[in-house]
């Protein structure tokens, strides 16, 4: 349970952040590249993404940047392939990534283990290096977060991110702390406009479902978005890719269900344009987390600052109002947001 009031632990953590993407840039950059080069002088050919729950969504944030900056094929693994059906994959050649808060959950450790004897060259990124999942693992990366006491995954989340794009970007050869730089203020300046948030939860106070949707490097904020309102509110959320939510789902978009729309400045809003005309033409309630003229053009929304910000970095930034939203909603429902229902801080799946 908490201590003090309802969501105390939360809205600390959240406040937490821009110090941990300080300490990220200042602490963590050498140590990060000295195992991107370890990894990079193996030369994998592919790369294959482990997590559960806040660290799978982190895990296909790094997917998207892989992808896309390296050109590495990748995959986000089925664990349960070689922890229940004891599969014996060929790994050679490829890199396997496993992203855990805690590093505590036995199907990770176990899928490592698994992973390193079939031949991958494998690196654990967690909050914790003295955890199962690091010593599993032969390569690891602490993402400094410090302890994380609440419940829902904040300061976590945003670490994680920050430090698997120093990995990719280190793995290319640079080492993108420069392009980082102004993360740190820009997310002081999301995280102090808390009464804009609260104002835009009293839209979802009585929601009963809700739709989240974005395209590329947005598309995980959606899901960790999601997440984040059900594990804490307990409303249905749901996140779609917005490509997938043309292909079916939209036919329950209404104009009394709220719709989320992540726009990411770039690509992928570009990408996503035509599912906000499609939105707009169902009468939906739209509600936009990105540039301020796609805000100016929703029913309501929450402008981000990322003129300037790298179209991969500003995940970091896009998530930050939405974990207060989660948290403003749960609150505003009578419910506390350090203390979800059935949750454990780690959840031990095998």
């Amino acid at each position: 349970m908490s201590a003090g009031h309802p969501g105390q632990l939360m809205a600390a953590e959240m406040a937490e952040q821009p110090a941990v993407l300080r300490r990220i840039l200042t602490e963590g950059a050498g140590p990060i590249r000295e195992v991107a080069e370890h990894i990079a002088a193996r030369g994998p050919r592919f790369v294959l993404l482990t997590g559960r729950g806040t660290s799978d969504n982190a895990a296909l944030y790094a997917k998207y940047l892989l992808e896309i900056l390296l050109g590495k094929p990748c995959g986000l693994t089925s664990m349960s392939t070689t922890t229940a059906y004891a599969a014996k994959p060929d790994l050679t050649d490829c890199l396997v990534i496993a992203v855990s808060q805690s590093g505590g959950s036995p199907d990770l450790v176990s899928s490592t283990v698994s992973a390193r004897e079939a031949g991958a060259v494998t690196l654990a990124v967690t909050n914790n290096p003295e955890s199962p999942l690091a010593g599993a693992a032969e390569f690891h990366i602490d993402v400094l977060a410090g302890p994380e006491r609440a419940l829902p995954a904040t300061k976590t989340y945003t670490a994680e991110l920050l430090a698997l794009y120093l990995l990719v970007e280190s793995l290319r050869g640079g080492d993108g702390v420069a392009a980082a730089a102004a993360l740190p203020e820009l997310a002081e300046r999301i995280i102090d406009r808390q009464e804009e948030v609260r104002r835009l939860a009293g839209r979802y106070r009585f929601a009963e479902r809700m739709v989240l949707t974005s395209r590329g490097y947005g598309y995980p904020t959606a899901r960790e978005a999601a997440l984040k309102l059900m594990e804490t509110s307990y409303i249905p959320a749901l996140a779609y890719s917005g490509a997938d939510l043309l292909h079916g789902p939209l036919a329950m978009v209404d104009n009394v269900s709220p719709v989320i729309a992540i726009v990411t400045e770039g690509r992928g809003g570009q990408a996503l344009q035509a599912v906000l005309d499609r939105l707009r033409d169902r009468g939906a309630d739209l509600v936009v987390v990105g540039p301020q003229g796609q805000v100016d053009a929703a029913s309501a929304g929450f402008a981000l600052p990322t003129a300037g910000v790298p179209e991969e970095l500003q995940p970091i930034l896009e998530i930050l109002p939405l974990q207060r939203l989660a948290y403003e909603v749960t609150l505003a429902r009578g419910q506390d947001p350090d203390a979800p229902r059935a949750l454990a801080k780690v959840t031990e799946t095998r």
